[in-house]
């Protein structure tokens, strides 16, 4: 059974806007930070954004104040709120964990196409 599920990807035009969830099934207490990564073909899988367990939030410098990142109530559900979307966005968009001792684990992609 998967630990994460990602969803909400889709086809956007430039400048519009998609929110991206990523549910969760671990342990909440364990978990350290969630991650969203993306990958385009040929190209490493690069950190999109980042959630520490303390609600402490990071951003790649081409996604900052274009992207948010958050999680629900019950810490369970992690968003990718991603608004004013550019071509250079479509990716395999992807969350991640980071659990206690180096535990980790990677929900499938979500595929995010920005395209007029």
């Amino acid at each position: 059974q998967d630990k994460l599920a990602a969803s909400g990807g889709g086809l956007v035009q430039p400048g519009g806007s998609l929110r991206l969830s990523c549910t969760s099934t671990l342990t909440i207490s364990k978990i350290s930070a969630i991650h969203w990564y993306r990958q385009t073909p040929g190209k490493e899988r690069e950190m999109v954004a980042e959630i520490t367990d303390t609600g402490s939030t990071s951003y790649q410098d081409s996604v900052k104040g274009r992207f948010t990142i958050s999680r629900d109530d019950t810490g369970q559900i992690f968003y990718l709120q991603m608004t004013d979307l550019k071509l250079e966005d479509t990716a395999e968009y992807y969350c991640h964990a980071n659990l206690d001792f180096g535990i980790e684990y990677w929900g499938q992609g979500t595929q995010v196409t920005v395209s007029a």
